[in-house]
């Protein structure tokens, strides 16, 4: 069974947690073990990312960038890697966001985690409460990403 970590930014609205919940649900529904953690509630222990076999990062616009706790994630990866690359590198990962209008955070959001292994699927977007598309369309996403983790 492959692990995935479905790393996210969620919390006034909740519009990217519903959508992380929805790749959970379809990660879960392909037979991976999911681990959901809001970057709202807590900072992620680098070692929990070494030990899942896939991820997928999900993320609010603010400002036409990602959350600042993923932007810390990706901060705490690099200085990491730097220092032992093991279980940081060349993993399957997938990528969503939702936005109220401007969606400008999909060009940083690819360019930042284009660096953390091979994409899979395309970038879910979310424009305001995901609709029943956009949620399939991350239960979906979350379906490749466990085949991917394999």
């Amino acid at each position: 069974m492959a692990s995935i970590l479905v790393l996210y930014h969620s919390q006034e609205h909740g519009n990217t947690g519903a959508m992380a919940e929805a790749v959970a649900e379809g990660a879960r529904a392909a037979g991976a073990d999911v681990r959901l953690a809001n970057t709202n509630d807590r900072r992620l222990n680098i070692d929990d990312y070494r030990a899942v076999a896939a991820a997928a990062f999900g993320s609010p616009d603010y400002y036409s960038y990602i959350a600042g706790g993923l932007k810390v994630f990706l901060d705490d990866y690099h200085i990491a890697k730097g220092a032992d690359a093991a279980g940081l590198t060349d993993k399957p990962y997938a990528l969503f966001y939702s936005h109220g209008g401007g969606g400008k955070v999909l060009g940083p959001l690819e360019s930042l985690f284009g660096r953390m292994g091979t994409k899979v699927g395309e970038t879910v977007e979310s424009r305001g409460a995901p609709d029943e598309p956009a949620l399939a369309a991350c239960r979906d996403l979350g379906r490749q990403l466990a085949e991917a983790a394999k």
